[in-house]
């Protein structure tokens, strides 16, 4: 209920004279805020602590913290809450949010020394500063992740747990940060954290790379579902569609810059046929200035910026734009918009690229895939039907510029050399195919493997497991990381790509496919295990899919010793590029575009079976 204008400039008249209570002050704020006002709160907190003084001042500065933080003015926030302090060094709460106004602003030192502050004062016996302590560990946790401080990262989630054993957020990020830096076994117990709660919480994203089980993926994209998303609300889409001439086609992402779902998906909007369709994108992207997210831009005969909206509101302006199909490119990824999607607005919704693995979303109709990629009797795993496309589901970027080649030298690399290589983030790496591939270099005399340096800590404990089998440490090989063009040019350095399981290369094995770099894979059950079997199935290289490890490890020796092996293969990707279907990309969106004609056609004919709120 708002307050009345009379009402209004009688207590802010108060404040002014000096004669509005603190108690009051607080009432009468939190009624304006209530009822959606909280500029005029702003307004009357501020006139108040312009006229008043009393011993309690910090208590009115705090507040009006919260509410300048709410109305996005990080500077008024930050002037206040450090007002607040001054008068009050031991109020923790303003310390904590004044971390975060430093992590919005950019400032990330500044906004760990306020969290770290709050770690060294706060008493986890007290209470009262306890729940405050937590929190501040965990905003440590989230904060050194972001940055790439993965071992600080941990070690505050570690204590966090170790306060607060039933944090489901917390544990999914403890798992996935030992996954990043290959702390193995994965899944250990941590006090009252026990294994199987860690199983639980885990992400759907961290589960790819833990699980090779198609059953288990499932039940955690739907964990994911009943704890985060909501819903129960109401469809904003007609079921039957519309009726335009031109099909509306949006993609919506966080990704449309310097990331592998832009770089495989751009040549994709640059190709649809603008007679028969237009084209949208629904962007919250970061501007990263890049060339690559300039050109998504320029692909799309719509580009929306919706990072400013809620939900809600985002979903109301893609309904306003009458989207026929509207593909989803995040999944349950880093920036996923699920809560928007829940109000489907787009009468036909499909997710594609971002999650390698079923979405559990009941509001997604369809997932682009081909018929290696989900087998028949796979789909009993998706909460999606299959929109099968006839000789890939991987879309590729023919105008990717490639760097100058290397030399062996300049590579770090011995010249004469057998060099496998693995440049899949190390969160893919589980220590049975470790184990296989120091078998691997233990069979091929001199052989080495080149590795990304994901992040220090991964490399020593790689390094370490390494010695336990054997191989001597100059043998690891690990390249830092580098611009787009000169990574491309990396991949023709090598001699085979070791690919990794059960979260096999998607983006990466395209790449190493596109620059004539054979790609040994093992293939599983699930969709992260089957996706480089999918582009070696297009490439017409049956024989480097395999289907267990000792088969894996036999023909990645035997192509290492086989003379001429490595380079009849190599010769087999050359012909493909220039004359086979993986890399066709005007054939993929023709395909994609009779489905996308296909699912239009059946939704204005037909009530199609599908879950309404």
């Amino acid at each position: 209920m708002t307050i009345p204008p009379a009402e209004f400039t009688q207590v802010i008249e108060q404040a002014w004279h000096q004669q509005l209570p603190l108690l009051k002050l607080f009432e009468v704020a939190n009624r304006l805020s209530q009822a959606g006002q909280d500029p005029l709160a702003a307004v009357l907190y501020q006139t108040w602590l312009k006229r008043n003084r009393t011993t309690h001042d910090h208590l009115a500065l705090f507040n009006l913290g919260v509410i300048l933080f709410s109305q996005n003015d990080m500077n008024g926030a930050l002037e206040v809450y450090s007002r607040a302090l001054q008068l009050s060094p031991n109020f923790l709460q303003p310390r904590f949010n004044l971390g975060l106004v430093y992590e919005r602003l950019g400032h990330s030192d500044a906004a760990i020394a306020q969290w770290l502050r709050i770690e060294c004062t706060a008493s986890a016996d007290n209470p009262e500063e306890r729940p405050l302590l937590i929190l501040a560990l965990n905003n440590l946790g989230r904060h050194y992740e972001n940055v790439g401080r993965y071992a600080e990262a941990l070690a505050a989630l570690t204590k966090s747990l170790r306060l607060q054993p039933q944090q489901p957020d917390a544990i999914h990020h403890w798992v996935f940060l030992r996954a990043k830096q290959c702390v193995w076994p994965v899944y250990q117990a941590l006090g009252d954290v026990d294994e199987a709660a860690q199983r639980q919480h885990t992400s759907a994203l961290a589960m790819i790379s833990l699980s090779e089980d198609p059953e288990v993926q499932l039940a955690a994209a739907r964990h994911y579902v009943t704890h985060k998303v909501n819903a129960g609300v109401k469809p904003l889409a007609p079921v039957r569609g519309y009726q335009h001439e031109r099909l509306r086609i949006a993609y919506c992402s966080s990704d449309f810059c310097m990331h592998p779902v832009a770089m495989l998906t751009v040549e994709l909007f640059e190709t649809h046929d603008r007679e028969n369709f237009e084209v949208f994108a629904f962007d919250w992207s970061r501007e990263d200035g890049s060339p690559l997210r300039q050109r998504v831009i320029d692909s799309v005969d719509h580009f929306e910026r919706i990072h400013h909206l809620s939900d809600e509101a985002a979903a109301r302006l893609i309904r306003e734009h009458e989207i026929d199909i509207l593909v989803d490119l995040q999944g349950q990824t880093l920036g996923a918009r699920a809560n928007m999607l829940a109000y489907r607005p787009a009468p036909i919704q499909i997710t594609y690229l971002g999650l390698p693995a079923t979405t559990g979303l009941p509001f997604i109709d369809y997932v682009i895939a081909d018929r290696f990629l989900i087998p028949e009797d796979a789909r009993a795993y998706y909460t999606e039907e299959p929109l099968y496309l006839p000789d890939v589901y991987q879309v590729s970027d023919r105008q990717r510029v490639v760097g100058p080649i290397p030399s062996r030298e300049e590579c770090g690399l011995p010249k004469d050399a057998f060099v496998f290589c693995a440049f899949n983030n190390n969160y893919k790496f589980t220590p049975e195919v470790f184990g296989a591939w120091m078998r691997i270099l233990t069979q091929v005399e001199g052989s080495v493997l080149w590795l990304l340096a994901d992040n220090t800590w991964a490399e020593e404990n790689l390094r370490r497991e390494a010695l336990a089998y054997g191989i001597a440490q100059d043998r690891l090989i690990f390249a830092s990381r580098t611009a787009p063009a000169n990574y491309l040019a990396r991949l023709a350095v090598a001699d085979l790509f070791l690919d990794t399981y059960p979260f096999n290369a998607g983006t990466t094995a395209n790449d190493a496919l596109w620059m004539g770099l054979p790609l040994l894979t093992l293939t599983g059950k699930t969709f992260a295990s089957r996706m480089a079997g999918a582009l070696l199935t297009a490439a017409g290289l049956p024989e480097l899919i395999t289907f267990d490890l000792a088969s894996y490890e036999a023909k990645a020796v035997r192509t290492a010793l086989v003379p001429g092996e490595s380079e009849r293969l190599k010769a087999k990707l050359a012909h493909e590029k220039a004359h086979g279907v993986l890399f066709d990309t005007p054939r993929f969106v023709a395909n994609l575009e009779n489905e996308y004609q296909r699912l239009v056609k059946e939704c204005h004919h037909s009530q199609r079976n599908r879950v309404l709120y």
